[in-house]
């Protein structure tokens, strides 16, 4: 560490195939300060599982917007247990209940959207950042899922310079269906992100 965008263009290409095991395990041995980072929507469990598998105390991040859906909290709950994570919790610094009287939850059209995902994610995000000062992250980013992730790759940078590691980049919803299925874990699809509002619009962490 740190790659250059050169060494990063060549290291995707060696991946490409290669098992997400061994892209983790070769990123946890070049890593100094790894994290992963989840919000538990679906498939999210995939990630957790196979990189708590590598580096089992590894900071999972989790910033909670105050939205979730109940079934949300109840499968963040369910995988923290079984997968014995080592759950970092960040949150807005103003109540779910205090912003709802306020300003509620703007509309992607309304001028005031953007300060609500300022709040309730970018801030909360940005501090978790600060206090761990990770060089490697991992994600699970997958092409396909907005028009700007399709830009990225298995190994990719933050604007900060953190090296950003998907492993299951290429990997389908179907892949994914069965790695679950063989590893015999839970999926959670009652999901809900203020800040995105449709599936296929960013919430502004990858951009």
């Amino acid at each position: 560490m740190p790659f250059t965008r050169e060494q990063i263009d060549s290291l995707n290409h060696q991946f490409r195939g290669i098992q997400p095991e061994e892209i983790i395990s070769w990123a946890v041995e070049n890593a100094s300060s790894p994290v992963v980072t989840t919000n538990f929507r679906p498939y999210e469990v995939v990630i957790l599982s196979a990189v708590s598998e590598v580096k089992s105390d590894i900071p999972v991040i989790w910033c909670d917007t105050g939205y979730n859906t109940p079934n949300t909290y109840q499968h963040a709950e369910e995988l923290i247990e079984t997968l014995d994570l080592n759950i970092k919790l960040f949150v807005p610094l103003q109540t779910a209940a205090h912003r709802d009287a306020v300003m509620g939850i703007p509309q992607i059209e309304d001028p005031r959207h953007e300060e609500f995902t300022r709040q309730v994610k970018l801030e909360p995000f940005g501090r978790a950042m600060a206090e761990f000062k990770p060089d490697i992250w991992f994600t699970n980013l997958r092409k396909g899922q907005t028009a700007h992730r399709d830009t990225l790759n298995i190994l990719s940078l933050s604007n900060e310079g953190v090296l950003k590691v998907s492993p299951f980049f290429h990997w389908t919803d179907s892949q994914l269906d069965i790695y679950l299925q063989q590893k015999g874990l839970p999926n959670e699809h009652n999901y809900f992100d203020p800040t995105k509002v449709l599936e296929n619009r960013e919430c502004g962490l990858h951009v």
